[in-house]
């Protein structure tokens, strides 16, 4: 959006990004809150369009990641892990990034049945039992979009109702491949090479149960 304007004000405008266009967003299967958003609008369609507008007005991507920033003087600095980069006025909007869980062993199955992308690694879990942690918008919507998988879907919640909004909360109580576990919170993963099972813990009562894969 701030690149959309700058171009559209013959401002000599880059866009800096790390990855790809779009941060969280483009990793969303359905977008239905943006204002002007077409039926069936994804993320990435979303952002493909946007990206097309801001190219339209003039403004120019390029891939970097920024380690660190000058921003004395009229003429700011930003340097990147491929080049340097100067101007004068520089807009900051950085986004978000997926949060890990926390639980124990995590990290050591990011990719071996651990993910953070519904979109980008359901297809991979079909047929599977799939649990998904947390209860906002996000984790609720990543769990209907991941019903087309899985054989069934689970959310794990630490509290005893979810914090999405009303819209979304009704569409996952209608779902009938979709299951709750509330008050509970994933202590630990374990399997040897791929996850196969984790220990859960009751928020209220302490006891911990394990769950394996199926």
């Amino acid at each position: 959006s701030a690149a959309l304007y700058a171009g559209r004000a013959r401002l000599n405008t880059l866009v800096l990004e790390k990855k790809k266009e779009g941060g969280q967003i483009a990793l969303t299967s359905e977008v239905e809150n943006y204002p002007g958003c077409l039926e069936g609008e994804s993320g990435p369609s979303l952002i493909e369009r946007m990206h097309k507008q801001v190219l339209h007005f003039g403004a120019d991507f390029v891939y970097d990641e920024i380690e660190s920033v000058v921003l004395e003087g009229s003429i700011k600095q930003l340097k990147g892990k491929k080049d340097v980069y100067k101007a004068k006025t520089i807009i900051v909007a950085t986004g978000a990034s997926s949060r890990p869980i926390g639980c124990e062993n995590e990290k050591e199955f990011i990719g071996k049945g651990v993910s953070y992308c519904a979109t980008c690694d359901g297809s991979f879990f079909e047929d599977f039992d799939i649990y998904v942690v947390g209860g906002g918008d996000t984790a609720v919507e990543e769990a209907m979009f991941l019903t087309k998988f899985g054989r069934n879907v689970t959310i794990i919640h630490r509290r005893d109702e979810l914090r999405a909004a009303k819209s979304i909360q009704d569409k996952a109580f209608k779902n009938p491949k979709l299951k709750f576990m509330w008050d509970s919170t994933v202590k630990e993963v374990r399997g040897d090479g791929l996850l196969s099972s984790m220990v859960i813990e009751n928020t209220k009562t302490g006891e911990q149960t394990v769950v394996e894969a199926d």
